[in-house]
């Protein structure tokens, strides 16, 4: 492998772009199958055929080890949830091990950085290193870091690198959530990185009500908006915990208002709304959601909702993590969530309280008009790869091995857990590059349920053998099994991907219009005009004029939006 060059002819160039790039935050993640057949490869395949890289005559072996071994450079942006087995770090472990005895890939990292949130450490390092130009040869960055890249003409085209060395397998769950992955990371028709895949499907909004009160109270379950605010009211005043204390809300609400535990994303979606994300107008054209009508009539309950004690006083003062200690500690029981709120923190207060049930619902309308949930692009991070870098094939090698263990056919329980799972700790985070297949949370459930219905588990991959056997330890009555509850309750036959299932079914997740990368005027504006909104519609929730949502349309339009809009629509024309 070729050492790292250094790339100081664009240092300046960069630095001058980074001025305003480093004040903004990345985009959150928006933030994981059916089998391959590809088998494991013969030793004798020494790589590459990429656009501009190093060549070779012979044919593509997706999973071909190379022999002389290579060495990669790359870098690391990991995260406190990172933790390994006695003696393993990131530069050594079961992933690095496997990389090298099955790829003959040795996989070396420039600088390792803790802090992966948006505007994190691991954000600014990499900044920093596009600014100086010294980069390594397979580059993790955010979209806004792909696209300065591209623009400084410093990245490869892998468009024939990914169709001669991506598995069909690897291109199958490119393609599971959509071709936007893909798009994403196409610039004037070249392919410039490989998208790391998620599942859009997985973010989209549900009512979370806990059932053991709604039963108590003698009231009906959530189908429609009327229903949520019946529930709402009654968990307010009615004293569904018992204790003769006025001490339980109707709705949990984080101070962030979108995303996380206790958001509004759902709520908003039961009025057509759709903040913070791009849609059709009736023209045709891309317009902004959160200056929408739509978001004031919501805005408009939620104040009144607030004002009557049903959602937390002390919300705006409240991030996801406060607002889930009033979940644990059985002070609300709604909330509109994501499915996975069971791991997180519903299951706390199933510890706290064995009686406490929780239940996901389909988000509701305030009209008869079907309530639609809408996600974002599910793609965080791209890996691109210099220019003039031998065997850029590396790359697609890393991702074929990853979901090939994760969930193709050639995988066995052990393999999976030993890569994935094993002694409770999430080794699949070792792996520098990973791709997840859209529907692999969906078809864990519609597996495992099956499986509980029937009692054959002979179908069942190893991942979902191990979700069957953690919700059977629940359903068991074993003591210390709540992990297990909370696996029932999102994989098991009526936990929360039989709602994802529903909206599945039903074409009815509706993606945002714009997922390219971010345009100029973005880079310079949205952080202030995110702040802007988020004070704004806080006030109003908390009392102030409703009309004072007028004078935020105005604003941001003034303020950059309108110009965000031109250049957001000129994209979608030339898409």
């Amino acid at each position: 492998m070729k050492k790292t060059r250094g790339r100081t002819w664009v240092a300046l160039l960069l630095i001058m772009m980074l001025i305003v790039v480093s004040a903004c935050s990345s985009p959150k993640k928006e933030e994981g199958g059916d089998k391959s057949g590809n088998s494991q490869a013969a030793a004798n395949n020494s790589g590459g055929a990429g656009s501009e890289g190093k060549t070779d005559t012979g044919p593509a072996d997706p999973l071909g080890k190379y022999d002389p071994p290579i060495e990669i450079t790359t870098v690391r942006i990991v995260n406190d949830t990172f933790k390994y087995a006695d003696g393993d770090s990131i530069d050594n472990n079961v992933w690095t091990r496997t990389l090298q005895d099955k790829l003959g890939i040795t996989v070396k990292n420039k600088w390792v950085v803790s802090g992966d949130g948006p505007g994190g450490q691991g954000e600014q390092k990499m900044n920093v290193s596009i600014a100086s130009g010294e980069l390594p040869d397979f580059i993790p960055v955010n979209s806004k870091q792909l696209k300065q890249l591209v623009e400084a003409d410093l990245l490869m085209d892998l468009t024939d690198v990914y169709e001669k060395w991506a598995s069909p397998f690897t291109k199958e769950i490119m393609n599971q959530d959509g071709p936007n992955a893909l798009a994403s990371a196409t610039f004037d028709g070249k392919l410039m990185a490989i998208p790391n895949t998620g599942s859009s499907m997985d973010g989209a909004a549900m009512i979370w009500v806990r059932t053991d009160w709604l039963k108590k109270l003698n009231l009906p379950e959530p189908k429609t908006m009327e229903d949520v605010f019946k529930i709402s009211e009654a968990f307010t005043t009615q004293d569904p915990d018992g204790n003769g204390k006025p001490d339980t809300i109707g709705i949990s609400l984080n101070k962030d208002l979108y995303g996380g535990y206790a958001a509004l994303d759902g709520f908003l979606n039961g009025y057509h709304a759709y903040p913070r994300q791009w849609i059709k107008d009736s023209s045709g054209k891309l317009v902004f959601g959160s200056i929408q009508p739509e978001m004031k009539q919501a805005l408009a309950k939620l104040q009144e909702l607030y004002k009557k004690g049903e959602i937390d006083r002390e919300f705006g003062v409240k991030d996801g993590g406060k607002a889930a200690e009033f979940a644990a500690a059985g002070r609300v029981g709604l909330h509109f969530g994501s499915m996975s709120n069971p791991l997180w923190p519903l299951v706390d207060n199933k510890k706290n309280d064995k009686n406490a049930e929780w239940q996901s619902y389909p988000i509701v309308s305030v009209d008869d008009k079907p309530a639609q949930p809408r996600t974002g692009l599910a793609v965080g991070q791209y890996y691109a790869v210099l220019k003039d870098t031998e065997n850029p094939e590396a790359l697609l090698k890393v991702i074929n091995l990853f979901v090939e263990t994760g969930w193709g056919e050639t995988t066995t329980p052990e393999n999976y857990a030993e890569h994935f799972t094993k002694g409770g700790i999430e080794r699949f985070k070792y792996s520098p590059f990973q791709a997840w297949p859209a529907r692999k949370n969906l078809d864990i459930h519609l597996h495992v349920s099956e499986a509980i219905k029937s009692g054959d588990k002979s179908k069942l991959n190893p991942e979902e053998t191990d979700n069957l056997s953690q919700i059977e330890a629940y359903l068991s009555g074993k003591e210390g099994t709540e992990l297990g509850w909370g696996y029932e309750r999102i994989f098991g036959v009526d936990g929360s991907f039989k709602v994802i299932n529903q909206y599945v079914s039903s074409n009815s997740i509706l993606a945002s219009e714009f997922y390219g990368a971010p345009t100029e005027t973005m880079v310079e504006k949205d952080a202030t005009l995110q702040k802007m909104e988020l004070e704004v519609f806080s006030k109003i929730i908390m009392g102030d004029s409703i009309d004072n949502f007028d004078k935020f349309v105005a604003d941001w339009k003034k303020l950059g939006g309108d110009k965000i809009t031109e250049e957001v629509n000129e994209w979608y024309a030339n898409k």
